[in-house]
């Protein structure tokens, strides 16, 4: 009984007036009716043959084992689980332990929820509302995160069928119905929900959500990381019907830039410009040498506004998320490979910045307008350096004098700048998938980085500096990018793989920008080069999204914001609608609302950044997997990149792949982990297996489903180092979790617990995007 309710007068009620109690409580068991009419004796007789009466004529339903509801009806709020998503992509959620003719909900969007939305499987906090014909449910909050939630292969037996995980990490085994599972096939990817209730003995028992494919389907890696990961796909009817509205840009409001010959430079394959480039000498003879450099962006914010189902769904997306083999992008094509694609020859809205730089690449001023541009040749990284390097062709020939060679002397200007400043100059030896058209894997091969990669790269980031500087100038709240320092204890650790190579670091030094690349100057044409680099990138903090403005130390920058990459972020989205607010560029800038959110904006994009690196990182393992599936037995020089308690991890030099050396394999003896040394340490002889130490190894599984690679060391160990104390029959090594014992296991021994990698450090990204 709800507190407005007044109690009725004593006595019997009549099945109306029974039902409207119900329907008012949501349920009530019969002690629960019978308090609340003030039943004694008979009548609490009379109420169960009443209650009998209405089962029976299907009016009344059961909620569990004791509560009775309506029929057909919900409670105002109830827990509820995501049961199905419909063809239009609606996902719809009944009560839990709701009787079995209980009504489905159809799942509301709540877009100013933060967080990943919700999905199959997913338990939720809902308040229930009845419309003409239906039902709808309005999230209040996730209660499980779809922790009971697995994503795994069918694997069948003459009596069973079972769900195995696809996560390494997980122990979840479901047995599923045979009935429920009798049109699927061995090696179908499904989503399946861990029914509640307690399984003391055997597999935990599950029912199929959800049929997505086959695990040798060639899109399975992504499939899987998308399903595991909840990044979000495709978009509603009404962000479509939004994207497809939107009108052809013209000069009404903005500056004509059609006549500055602007051009796109962007990988090979990419189907969506964002940017645009141009540069000039500065004919102002107060800054002979100087250049004049301008990046326009794609206006996005004229085609996103806030408050729209395109604008709440890009905010749901938080970005897009790259695949080897396909895109989740976070606006419809439509908008992303048309109005907002800075295509060439094709009038687009754009943001630009006009950035003045003297002969010292020192920027020393900025202004930013709303125009109209058009891009006058679109370019691959590899055609613009081929051209640079002296071999053009037709699209690169006639523009060279006017375009690029003003470009990459405007660039040789800033390069100065940018050494004063000191960013941080790791190398990462980023991999890339080639797809066949089938959808197999073609080839694995390196990523090369070119000059005109750090060319954009470096106008990209100077554009960012303006944004963050002309908020700030502006007092117009904005979300920084923001990277802090190393913490004492990263340092502290470094210091310690040091000392193992020769290369002294004073653990009371700072971390600074320019101690790290004096560091990797002095081991770059070494044999620790690449393990230094390695080591230096996993000292360095992530980078998040934030209101509150710590700097950015990777590149020694006091203030940066996102600003170019609008169509892929929506926190380039923002920053461009903070610009036009401050500039009075238009009536689609920030909003108020959106300042206040400003805080829960940046938490949101940093967990959907977040996301998306996981869901990339998971597929490219498993297509590595897959790739290397027919190459068992074979073996491989790599370098031992980290080194755990149960194993040591390697990665290939060919491909880049990560995989396991289980500690039960290396040798006939114990093995400690000497943390500080980072190394496994044989108790008896004090033969080492150290971080960074070239290798040859034997591929002894290969498990495209989970990513998983396992090898066996074929290199001796090196020998036991002088300066340690004498080995003794049971010593632990310093700072080290105790003894592992090799044990008899199946080749390649067993998995680690947890499935975890050595914690890694900042990915490299298309064009700095993630910077």
């Amino acid at each position: 009984m709800t507190k407005s309710s007044k109690r009725p007068p004593a006595g019997l009620p009549d099945k109306d007036t029974l039902l409207a109690y119900l329907r008012e409580a949501g349920s009530a068991e019969k002690t629960d009716i019978a308090r609340h009419f003030g039943l004694k004796g008979g009548d609490r007789r009379a109420l169960r043959e009443m209650i009998r009466e209405l089962e029976a004529e299907g009016r009344l339903g059961k909620r569990g084992r004791k509560r009775f509801s309506e029929a057909g009806a919900l409670p105002p709020v109830g827990v509820a689980d995501v049961i199905e998503r419909d063809g239009d992509g609606e996902l719809y959620v009944r009560l839990v332990e709701a009787s079995s003719d209980a009504p489905r909900a159809l799942l509301m969007p709540d877009k100013g929820k933060p967080g990943p939305a919700p999905g199959l499987g997913d338990r939720l906090l809902v308040k229930f509302s009845r419309t003409d014909d239906h039902w709808e449910a309005r999230l209040i909050k996730k209660l499980d995160a779809g922790t009971n939630r697995v994503l795994g292969v069918i694997r069948k037996s003459a009596r069973e069928t079972r769900v195995e995980p696809v996560d390494r990490r997980s122990k979840d085994v479901l047995l599923v119905p045979q009935a429920q599972s009798a049109d699927l096939r061995d090696g179908d990817l499904v989503l399946a929900a861990i029914e509640k209730g307690e399984h003391r003995y055997g597999p935990k028992r599950g029912k199929i959500l959800e049929h997505i494919g086959k695990e040798d389907d060639p899109r399975a890696a992504s499939l899987i990381a998308i399903h595991a990961h909840g990044v979000p796909t495709g978009f509603s009817e009404a962000v479509e019907r939004e994207a497809e509205d939107q009108a052809l840009p013209t000069l009404r409001g903005r500056e004509d830039l059609r006549e500055i010959p602007f051009i796109t430079i962007d990988p090979a394959d990419a189907r969506d410009h964002d940017d645009a480039v141009y540069a000039a000498r500065d004919e102002d003879p107060k800054n002979e040498g100087g250049w004049i450099v301008w990046v326009a962006i794609a206006d996005v914010a004229a085609y996103v506004r806030p408050g729209s189902a395109l604008d709440r769904e890009a905010r749901e997306k938080g970005n897009s998320t790259y695949f080897p083999d396909r895109v989740e992008p976070m606006l419809p094509e439509v908008l992303s490979n048309g109005l907002c694609s800075l295509k060439q020859g094709e009038n687009r809205a754009c943001m630009a910045v006009r950035m003045v730089f003297d002969k010292d690449g020192r920027k020393t001023g900025h202004k930013f307008v709303r125009g109209l541009m058009r891009s006058h040749a679109k370019l691959s990284y590899e055609q613009a350096q081929s051209a640079i390097d002296g071999q053009t062709d037709d699209a690169t020939g006639p523009i060279m004098d006017a375009i690029l060679y003003p470009l990459w002397n405007a660039y040789h200007t800033m390069l100065k700048g940018r050494l004063k400043r000191s960013p941080l100059q790791i190398e990462s030896a980023e991999r890339r998938i080639r797809m066949d058209p089938e959808g197999g894997i073609a080839s694995i091969e390196k990523r090369t980085s070119l000059e005109a990669h750090r060319l954009i790269e470096e106008m990209m980031i100077q554009a960012n500096v303006c944004a963050a500087e002309t908020l700030e100038q502006k007092k117009t709240p904005l979300i920084y990018r923001v990277h802090d320092a190393p913490s004492q204890e990263k340092i502290f650790n470094l210091a310690d793989f040091l000392s193992t190579i020769g290369k002294p670091w004073n653990k009371g030094e700072p971390g600074t920008t320019k101690r790290f690349n004096k560091l990797l100057d002095e081991t770059r044409d070494g044999e620790h080069a690449e393990v230094v680099n390695e080591v230096v990138l996993r000292t360095q903090m992530q980078a998040i999204y934030s209101t509150e403005n710590v700097g950015h130390f990777g590149l020694n920058l006091d203030r940066y914001a996102h600003f170019t990459s609008p169509i892929r972020r929506y926190s380039d989205l923002i920053v461009h609608r903070g610009l036009i607010r401050a500039l009075g560029l238009g009536k689609d800038g920030l909003t108020d609302r959106e300042i206040a959110e400003l805080p829960a904006i940046a938490e949101q994009v940093t967990t959907t950044e977040r996301r998306s690196m996981a869901a990339e990182r998971d597929a490219m393992d498993r297509y590595i997997a897959a790739f290397l599936e027919d190459r068992v037995g074979a073996t491989f020089p790599g370098r031992i990149t980290g080194v755990t308690r149960f194993g040591l991890f390697v990665r290939l030099d060919e491909t880049g792949a990560d995989g396991l050396v289980p500690v039960s394999t290396l040798g006939g003896e114990y093995f400690t982990h000497d943390d500080r040394s980072h190394a496994l340490v044989g108790e008896r002889t004090g033969q080492r297996f150290t971080l960074g130490r070239r290798v040859e190894v034997k591929l002894m599984e290969a498990t495209p489903v989970t990513g998983g690679l396992v090898f066996e060391m074929l290199s001796d160990p090196e020998p036991r180092d002088p300066n340690a104390p004498a080995p003794r029959l049971g010593m632990r090594g310093r700072g080290g979790d105790g003894p592992v014992k090799r044990g008899k296991s199946r080749p390649g021994g067993p998995k680690p617990r947890n499935g975890s990698k050595p914690s890694g450090g900042l990915k490299g990204v298309r064009k700095g995007k993630r910077r």
